[in-house]
């Protein structure tokens, strides 16, 4: 099967300093992807130049199988929603100007986040962060995408808001949707996921099955999910 987005070789930073080098990852339609590695491992810079917010030093990015330089607003067009860490949200709004401004059909949104009902007429920004994240999903997902990258979706949450957040990207993968989370905290993505890289140092240094990294995950802190960068 022909991967939905595919990193060949890929090499992405600011300025002349390439962050992540030789990167080689793809995502399958109905697939969760973890991508976990310690602070400073490069995981948001490979999602960016793969949402095509940051352009290929060297190698390549494929969309359906065929290379694209298109910028993050076209892959928009194309079927891509990209959730950053920032929360694309405009606090300003209300939860229903969100969704207007977004052009997202308000049933299908609440019927993902039915806790956005009653807060539909509150600001964004006096949202919690976890109400901001399911606002964020629930515009993203509202655009009926067919790949779905989520950056630091555990960002500043509890654990029991990450855990209603995770299972809102699994039922939308069951529906098709390809998934790409960037994530930090491992345990509770790979839990859900159905393969995940291990990014250390700007490089994967490992790709497995998600429950055989979770019977690692001790092996795997140590070595590389708590490394620090020098």
């Amino acid at each position: 099967m022909t991967a939905l987005i595919e990193a060949r070789g890929l090499s992405a930073g600011y300025g002349h300093l390439a962050a992540v080098r030789d990167i080689d990852l793809a995502v399958q339609p109905g697939e969760v992807v973890a991508l976990v590695g310690a602070n400073g491992a490069g995981k948001s810079t490979t999602l960016l130049a793969l949402a095509g917010w940051l352009p290929p030093m060297a190698g390549e990015v494929r969309w359906k199988g065929e290379p694209t330089t298109a910028a993050l607003h076209k892959r928009a067009t194309m079927g891509m929603a990209l959730v950053t860490e920032a929360r694309s949200i405009f606090r300003g709004l209300t939860v229903a100007g969100n969704l207007r401004v977004g052009d997202i059909d308000q049933s299908h949104a609440l019927s993902l986040f039915p806790e956005l009902r009653p807060l539909l007429s509150r600001r964004a920004g006096l949202l919690s962060g976890g109400e901001q994240q399911m606002l964020a999903l629930a515009c993203a997902l509202g655009r009926m995408p067919a790949l779905l990258l989520v950056d630091e979706l555990s960002l500043g949450l509890a654990p029991i808001v990450v855990s209603r957040l995770i299972r809102a990207i699994k039922a939308v993968a069951s529906d098709g949707v390809a998934v790409l989370v960037v994530e930090q905290h491992a345990r509770q993505v790979l839990r859900v996921a159905d393969r995940a890289y291990v990014l250390n140092r700007g490089r994967i240094v490992m790709e497995a099955p998600a429950d055989e990294l979770i019977g690692r995950l001790d092996e795997l802190k140590k070595s590389y999910l708590a490394t620090p960068v020098g």
